[in-house]
């Protein structure tokens, strides 16, 4: 894509090609950026890496019910993608990538590579009813185990199923607010859910493979807790905060130096 238009071995040609780029995204320049990365590294080069300024904002988070309309004005393939994207909390190209053999049928549970190099993920367990419908698609296609699991659902085509799924369930009830929902939110969905059940942050972080910790505490801002009753804990070291942690307090955050911690009652 860069050698159509820039010359690589210019590397403030292509820095002013990716920062001036208006149709780019921030996080898309980023994602540009660690590629040119990769080529400079191998090149022997150095280039004066750009700095993006990303907008966070909360997700969507779909309530069961939207998700169970959507899924039910789907074919039977397509909600069972939807099923294992809710239930694994994976991105849509994690189980794009995933293998045959990487599903424990008897178990029902998954070892699904990361993307975005993310940290090794735990693994999840199905529902009985997914990993149902799960082995009678794959009774019906016949699958190798070095196969993908949905070889002509790439994340585009997720991404198509959904836009279409999602319309008839709006139209069909009359609420254009399940317009708003991307197929993203499902992993969206699945970590709230994840942390509402547990209050452990760090669990939830390591079930969605993220690297820095702060991506995934927007998940504690989603959740009400205004009915519940916590201890606070205040830790100024390292050695405090392990402490914490190890006796399963929850890490909040972090003021005047201090890491703020909390336990319910």
């Amino acid at each position: 894509m860069l050698s159509c238009s820039v010359n690589l071995d210019n590397s403030e040609q292509v820095r002013d090609y990716i920062v001036e780029h208006k149709r780019w995204k921030n996080t898309f320049k980023e994602a540009v950026c660690d590629a040119y990365q990769h080529y400079l590294d191998i090149s022997g080069l150095s280039w004066n890496h750009p700095i993006f300024q990303r907008r966070r904002r909360l997700p969507n988070i779909l309530s069961r019910e939207q998700i169970a309309l959507v899924k039910g004005e789907a074919n039977p393939r397509d909600a069972l993608v939807f099923s294992l994207l809710e239930e694994w909390g994976c991105r849509p190209v994690e189980l794009y990538e995933t293998r045959v053999r990487d599903v424990d049928l008897e178990r029902g549970i998954n070892s699904i590579q990361t993307a975005k190099w993310g940290l090794l993920r735990l693994t999840e367990r199905m529902n009985p009813s997914t990993l149902a419908m799960l082995k009678t698609y794959l009774a019906i296609h016949k699958r190798g185990l070095n196969e993908r699991l949905f070889s002509s659902m790439n994340p585009k085509r997720m991404g198509e199923q959904w836009i279409r799924a999602k319309k008839r369930a709006a139209q069909k009830l009359q609420d254009p607010t399940i317009l708003k929902f991307r197929l993203y939110d499902l992993r969206h969905y699945f970590a709230t859910m994840l942390y509402h059940k547990t209050k452990d942050i760090l669990y939830v972080k390591e079930k969605l493979a993220h690297r820095n910790l702060i991506n995934t505490l927007v998940y504690t801002y989603l959740i009400d807790f205004k009915d519940d009753e916590f201890t606070v804990r205040v830790a100024k070291t390292v050695d405090e905060a392990c402490q914490l942690i190890e006796a399963g307090v929850e890490y909040v955050t972090e003021m005047d130096f201090a890491k703020l911690f909390r336990k319910r009652k």
